[in-house]
């Protein structure tokens, strides 16, 4: 039997992304600005900690806001096609007839089709949702679920950049260790989410580890202009 595979957990990969790309590249440029205007690894551990820990928390918000958003919108919309199937019921059948006939279907079908989904108010509209606006009955706890994997990915791509200065003595050395880990960290992460997204691999990972390269250097460069 032929068993199609799709990915389920568009969602979660996305919150992973955002929080583990910014979270490899942040920390790592202000770790970065530092290293060259002090001379001690703790203010640098003390100051990177400080901007996970509030970035944690600024990302998940973020996180947060949008999938409470993204519900909100949804449950606003549905109340406006429950009312419409209420209040103009053929127009809103002609709207069913006018997707269908995209589809190619005949004016005999569309009118059959349409009628036969008017019988259900609850499937015509979740039709009119999808189809017409293009919306997904998204997770009631997507708010919560975006908040907590954006916060953990952030901290703990964070944590990985500034591994190297609890390794060394002194900033510059800090600084190279930093330099290398992020990067390959930056590769393998790319790697990983082009496998479970269904994309080249290695295409996927050098695309991702030059974004990445790209982003903390720009706030390289502006970390160090203000330390």
């Amino acid at each position: 039997m032929h068993q199609e595979q799709h990915l389920k957990s568009s969602d979660f990969i996305t919150d992973m992304v955002i929080g583990m790309s910014d979270g490899l590249t942040v920390p790592f440029a202000l770790a970065a600005g530092l290293s060259g205007a002090v001379s001690s690894n703790s203010i640098i551990l003390t100051a990177g900690i400080a901007e996970i820990v509030a970035g944690c928390i600024a990302m998940g918000l973020g996180g947060y806001l949008a999938g409470k958003t993204e519900l909100e919108h949804y449950d606003s919309e549905l109340k406006r096609e429950y009312n419409e199937v209420e209040t103009v019921p053929a127009k809103e059948m002609d709207e069913v007839k006018e997707i269908f006939a995209e589809y190619g279907l005949s004016p005999e079908a569309q009118h059959l089709v349409a009628t036969e989904l008017a019988k259900d108010k609850t499937k015509w509209v979740n039709f009119m949702m999808k189809f017409e606006l293009g919306l997904e009955a998204p997770d009631p706890n997507r708010a919560r679920k975006s908040a907590l994997t954006i916060g953990v990915s952030y901290f703990v791509g964070g944590l990985l950049p500034l591994s190297a200065y609890l390794l060394t003595d002194t900033p510059q050395r800090g600084l190279l260790g930093s330099t290398i880990l992020t990067v390959i960290c930056l590769f393998v992460f790319g790697y990983f989410k082009s496998k479970v997204t269904g994309q080249p691999p290695i295409a996927g990972a050098l695309k991702v580890t030059m974004i990445g390269i790209l982003a903390a250097a720009a706030a390289f460069g502006i970390a160090r202009l203000v330390a």
